[in-house]
């Protein structure tokens, strides 16, 4: 068996429910046809290099797989009918897995760490989201702070004047 990676980028507006639809369908399609499913990885939100279809972001995934070699024409063909299937790009990683069973085992450790990773780098987001939004509202308490004071000098300041003119 041969060793596949397939990426594709899907348009990122899309809901989770599509993007799950997407997904099993590709689910579906390897096992229809035989291959074995190592592993995907959800890559997230990225800038693209280049603007397609007007889109600058997109959502990578990156499905790896084992196959004797038809099923990749039928994977490439339902991710091209796919409209919210941006781009997508296949490439053999290994053309002779001998030892099956154990690429499985390692995919499923792979699998793991990503799934580790993935976590570790969502709750880092979630902290700096919540250090900006902190960050955000300080700055806007202070600057009303000083549009306050600002004010209150001017008030002052046109208390002087009148007090002049009489």
């Amino acid at each position: 068996m041969r060793e596949y990676e397939t990426t594709f980028i899907v348009q990122p507006e899309i809901s989770d429910e599509g993007r799950e639809v997407i997904l099993q369908k590709l689910d579906g399609l390897l096992e229809k046809q035989g291959g074995i499913r190592l592993g995907l990885d959800d890559v997230g939100k990225r800038k693209l290099a280049y603007e397609i279809r007007k889109f600058q972001k997109g959502h990578y995934y990156t499905l790896q797989y084992l196959d004797r070699g038809p099923i990749v024409k039928e994977l490439e063909r339902q991710l091209r009918l796919e409209e919210s299937v941006l781009r997508f790009l296949t490439v053999m990683v290994n053309e002779e897995v001998v030892d099956i069973e154990g690429r499985k085992a390692s995919a499923a450790e792979e699998e793991k760490v990503r799934k580790q990773r993935a976590a570790e780098r969502a709750a880092r987001e979630a902290e700096e989201e919540r250090a900006r939004e902190a960050a955000e509202r300080e700055a806007r308490s202070s600057a009303a702070a000083a549009f306050g004071s600002a004010r209150d000098e001017d008030d002052s300041d046109r208390g002087d004047d009148d007090e002049d003119e009489e």
